[in-house]
């Protein structure tokens, strides 16, 4: 969440920066941040004053007493039970303060960067740079939900039998490419310096709003009611969380982890071309970048996250772009994010394949994820992720961007882990 002492300091940025996003009333939802932060100060300054008269009365009635005063003492007794009485309500009001000043920060979203342009919606972002040409493919091309079927090597309608619509199941050539292109992946990271981990794929609910997803996704998340445990929709989240109430040092900067999970989403949009097939579903594999960083250097690592994502993409022979989000379609916790989508030569239709974020302070303002430079003075760390890569839509562009009359052609770089060439 933002920091209070950032909207006060840069009150218009931020609001011209939420007008980017087209955030409803933000010059008078962050004043009324600011209002409740000024009545927290105050309800707090006069506890202070109130728990100081206290403690001046305590050292005069040990001081009566001493001296066999003690009437005198018993009569400024009587004040004491007043100024106890009247700390206790006013600590009630600050902790009531201090939670509506809490919910209303949970409700506001990351300021964008500058070089974030205005916009509601996708067809406002901007492109930044397109790699390589769409394959010529044969007469009879097919999108991906027919050649899975021509192959056999995934089962939408199996998977709806056992669980439901958008979990599909991978068979055979189909279920040994997922597992070919997770270990890619995840090799590709820990030759890049990232260190591998395996999380737990629930989390509660304090790490659901540590990173950001609480309240803002709840509707998105499924839900396990009876442990009050979430179901991940990014392995961003239990990665991230790992360093919650951390404090770390400037030397352990930057910090890199990368993991392989499941990811857990329940938006499921209406039928069309968009969301047909392997294009979004409820359950899906995805590798997953995670870098927390000094505050001087996060901008410099999105850029660099962002060319590794695109040498992942060329590795595997895929037609990309970039592109820049603009402030509408930016994710609620993001300051800025690209998005990388490959084409799809049988759909004939771009693919968002990944999503490269920088956060800057604001998951860990969240998290009090801080860390102390060579001064001892505490700062924010900033935090990033980026997928690399979410699979289904890679597998999807794979499968039909390589197909041939004969069969569909793996990418050369996935064949060692493969142990096949072709899918016939």
């Amino acid at each position: 969440m933002l920091q209070v002492n950032f909207i006060r300091e840069n009150f218009d940025q931020a609001v011209e920066g939420l007008q980017k996003r087209f955030f409803a009333e933000p010059k008078e939802r962050l004043q009324k941040v600011l209002d409740l932060d000024k009545e927290r100060k105050e309800t707090q300054l006069q506890r202070d004053q109130l728990q100081a008269e206290s403690n001046s009365i305590s050292k005069q009635i040990g001081l009566l007493m001493r001296e066999g005063k003690k009437d005198e003492a018993e009569t400024i007794k009587k004040r004491t039970a007043e100024i106890k009485s009247q700390i206790k309500s006013l600590e009630e009001k600050y902790g009531e303060i201090e939670e509506a000043l809490k919910q209303l920060l949970y409700t506001i979203p990351n300021v964008p960067h500058a070089s974030v342009k205005a916009g509601k919606s996708a067809d406002d972002n901007e492109v930044v740079l397109e790699h390589g040409e769409a394959p010529t493919l044969y007469e009879g091309k097919q999108a991906h939900w027919d050649l899975i079927k021509k192959h056999d090597i995934i089962d939408f309608e199996l998977g709806n039998k056992i669980t439901g619509a958008g979990f599909p199941i991978y068979k055979g050539k189909g279920a040994r490419l997922q597992r070919a292109l997770v270990n890619f992946f995840l090799d590709e990271a820990t030759k890049h310096g990232y260190n591998e981990v395996q999380p737990p794929i629930l989390i509660n609910e304090e790490s659901g709003y540590g990173t950001g997803q609480l309240p803002d996704k709840e509707g998105q998340m499924y839900h396990i009611t009876h442990d009050d445990l979430f179901l991940i929709p990014t392995a961003e989240v239990p990665i991230t969380n790992m360093y919650r109430d951390v404090m770390l040092k400037a030397s352990n900067l930057p910090i890199k982890n990368t993991a392989f999970t499941p990811c857990f989403r329940r938006e499921a949009g209406s039928w069309g071309a968009h969301v047909r097939g392997l294009n979004r579903l409820h359950q899906f594999d995805k590798v997953e970048l995670v870098q927390i960083t000094h505050p001087d250097k996060s901008y410099e690592t999105l850029e660099d996250m962002s060319t590794y994502v695109q040498e992942l993409l060329k590795k595997l022979g895929l037609q990309y772009r970039v592109l820049r989000l603009c402030g509408g379609d930016t994710g609620f916790t993001s300051a800025l994010t690209y998005d990388m989508e490959v084409y799809s030569a049988a759909q004939e239709m771009w693919l968002e394949v990944s999503s490269v974020s920088n956060f800057e302070t604001y998951q860990a303002n969240r998290l009090k994820l801080r860390f102390k430079d060579d001064d001892k003075k505490t700062t924010l760390a900033h935090t990033l992720n980026g997928s690399a890569l979410a699979l289904p839509r890679i597998v999807a562009a794979i499968l039909e961007n390589n197909q041939t009359e004969k069969g569909i052609k793996m990418p050369e770089v996935l064949v060692p882990y493969l142990g096949f060439e072709w899918i016939d």
